[in-house]
C-alpha cells in the first residue's frame, strides 16, 4: 500500500483535488496495481520480441483522387467556416515572419 504522501504526490502531479477519503482508498487502489505489476515484471520477457499492434491493422481509408467541382455552392455549404466567397481558415503564420 501507498503512504499518504505518496498518494499525495501522485494526485497533485495529476492535477487532482482529493480529500482525505479518496485519498485512503487511492492508496488501496493504487497499491494493487502496483502489486499487480510486481507479477509481470516477475514474467520472463527476454525472447519476446516487442510487438507494436495487438491485431493487425489495414488502412481503409479510400484512394485519394481529385475530382472536378462543378457545384460550387453546395461546396462552400461543406465548409465548416467561410468568409464571403471564400474558406475561412486559422491564421498559422506571425506577422513577423
Amino acid at each position: 500500500m501507498l503512504s499518504h504522501q505518496q498518494v499525495r504526490k501522485i494526485a497533485h502531479l495529476a492535477r487532482l483535488d482529493i480529500d482525505l477519503k479518496e485519498e485512503e482508498k487511492f492508496a488501496s487502489q493504487l497499491g494493487d496495481v502496483i502489486k499487480h505489476f510486481r507479477i509481470l515484471d516477475e514474467l520472463e520477457t527476454e525472447e519476446i520480441i516487442p510487438t507494436i499492434r495487438v491485431i493487425e491493422l489495414k488502412n481503409i481509408t479510400r484512394n485519394d483522387t481529385s475530382q472536378l467541382c462543378t457545384n460550387r455552392d453546395l461546396l462552400m455549404e461543406e465548409a465548416p467556416s467561410r468568409e464571403g466567397e471564400f474558406f475561412k481558415v486559422p491564421k498559422i503564420l506571425n506577422n513577423n515572419e
